[in-house]
């Protein structure tokens, strides 16, 4: 570790020699000044990391030393030392955003302390993540070559976001470790989907089979309905589990968690098949078969998700002994977003009040396109605090907020998540051929097997041919889709963005969650 520099600020400096010989023995460098323009103008020139300054000096008053030290460099830690126990001056100090004060006379030991607790703190915390981690390293590592059932794959991916979070917080040496730790999780986990999907789909693997999209619904909403209180469905489009996380603390300020879980989402991951899933009740090749004109295939013209509200009808009526009192409420933009916020406690009188929001679908597919959410976006742990800060700022917040304050229940989920796409594998397929980088559908495609899940009859899986000769394939961990034709510049746009369709733990394994007022 480098050596810390410490500015020492007290007119009485000469009074305080034995403490500051006794950091330096213990390998602190402290450079001490008499007043508060010293003070200052020491910071303006770089190299400090802590100030320790006293609140009584003449001239510039500590406070007044602080405000100005705070505009220069609002980052370092100021440690407030006083004889003065007001109440007033230290809520003015702590208002400040001082790191923390101390009462004269202060101790050898208590200014050490403050150091460890301070500028240690976050050397400590890494150190402790990384060994806590290199034991759980094995241990990981054993569970995936275990043969998991879909229960423990949902345990072990959550196990992973966990460490994942914890690794970037810290900033730990291990995060590359993790890495290739979580590649090989992924590898086994697509093992493991292209092993059962065809008998979870078929509803052929009993109670080895996960709840999924086109079960969500039956299996956490239907109960919540026998509940005398309003019910909200809240479906974040492109929800990551490790997202969920990220927002979970800011929930909770709000509401109880009554049950947290996670199901699998079918495949495509993808929008128009998934969220159709989950509002129906059914497969997409049964939904085709019983609702034609709600159905489109990806080569058909329109829009693919309009018929969310009457395919809710139908799953109600189903599934319901009687009608119930109920709403669905689509925000796909700022303005919606606004309406909804407004509008919130209006759909009280609902018996139940589904939301669809939009926001961190536009936002991964704006991530493709945009130079500057590509810089804001570089990696996991950037796109996870890019959905928490637009969470913390959003109406959608305000809104639950304003629900929270009534007795209501809210299952929150969503209809998919998204992957780091790294590793380009070349595809060709002709003009009728599917765009999406994650999963294609079409006749007479090539494509490389090692990186695919090809399924040459479609219905097998629960998916509707839109031709005789479909077939579908999905993209393998972090693969993504390329043509030959003008191959290096579409590997250069597409690397390293967060796309959906394929097979994933992040894309797969998702959130779903039970809430209800305190």
């Amino acid at each position: 570790m480098s050596q810390i520099n410490i500015l020492w600020a007290d007119d009485e400096i000469d009074l305080l020699k034995s403490s500051i010989l006794f950091l330096e023995n213990k390998g602190y460098k402290v450079t001490p000044v008499t007043n508060g323009k010293d003070a200052i103008d020491r910071v303006a020139q770089k190299g400090i990391d802590i100030v320790f300054l006293d609140e009584s000096m003449p001239g510039l008053t500590g406070l007044e030393t602080l405000s100005r030290i705070k505009q220069a460099n609002n980052h370092i830690p100021v440690v407030m030392i006083t004889k003065n126990e007001e109440e007033n001056l230290m809520e003015d100090a702590i208002g400040s955003q001082i790191a923390d004060y101390l009462i004269k006379p202060v101790k050898p030991q208590q200014i050490l302390s403050t150091l460890k607790k301070i500028i240690d703190n976050q050397r400590l915390v890494s150190e402790k993540t990384t060994s806590s981690y290199q034991q759980e390293f094995q241990k990981l590592f054993m569970t995936m070559q275990d043969n998991l059932d879909y229960k423990q794959w949902a345990e072990l991916y959550k196990q992973l976001v966990y460490w994942e979070i914890e690794l970037n917080k810290s900033d730990s040496s291990m995060v590359e470790v993790y890495d290739s730790q979580k590649a090989e999780a992924n590898r086994e986990f697509n093992k493991f989907v292209i092993k059962n999907y065809k008998r979870w789909i078929n509803s052929e693997a009993g109670d080895n089979t996960p709840i999924m999209s086109h079960t969500l619904l039956r299996n956490k909403l239907i109960p919540m309905l026998k509940e005398n209180k309003p019910t909200f469905v809240v479906l974040i489009d492109n929800l990551r589990y490790d997202q969920w996380k990220a927002i979970q603390s800011m929930v909770m300020d709000s509401f109880k968690i009554d049950e947290e879980d996670s199901f699998y989402a079918i495949l495509p991951t993808a929008t128009q098949y998934s969220r159709n899933s989950i509002f129906s009740g059914l497969t997409p090749l049964k939904i085709q078969q019983q609702f034609p004109e709600f159905w489109k295939n990806d080569d058909e013209e329109g829009g693919k998700n309009l018929f969310e509200p009457d395919l809710l009808d139908a799953f109600l009526k189903r599934t319901l002994h009687e009608p119930i009192k109920h709403q669905y409420v689509k925000v796909t933009n700022h303005r919606d977003a606004e309406l909804l916020e407004a509008n919130i406690t209006n759909y009280l009188t609902n018996k139940l009040t589904v939301i669809v929001y939009n926001f961190v679908d536009m936002l991964s597919h704006a991530r493709t396109e945009m130079e500057v959410l590509k810089e804001l976006a570089s990696d996991e742990a950037a796109y996870r605090s890019l959905a928490t800060s637009w969470f913390d700022h959003s109406p959608l917040q305000n809104a639950l907020k304003k629900l929270a304050e009534k007795d209501v229940q809210i299952l929150l989920t969503t209809d998919h998540g998204t992957v780091r796409v790294q590793d380009p594998s070349r595809c060709i397929g002709d003009r009728e051929t599917t765009t999406n980088i994650r999963y294609k559908t079409g006749k007479n495609l090539n494509f490389e097997d090692r990186d695919v899940y090809a399924v040459k009859d479609p219905e097998e899986i629960g998916l509707p041919k839109s031709r005789l000769s479909s077939t579908y394939i999905f993209a393998k961990e972090n693969k993504f889709l390329v043509y030959p034709n003008n191959y290096n510049h579409f590997v250069g746009f597409y690397k390293n963005t967060f796309q959906h369709g394929g097979i994933s733990l992040e894309e797969i394994i998702v959130p779903v969650v039970k809430l209800s007022s305190k």
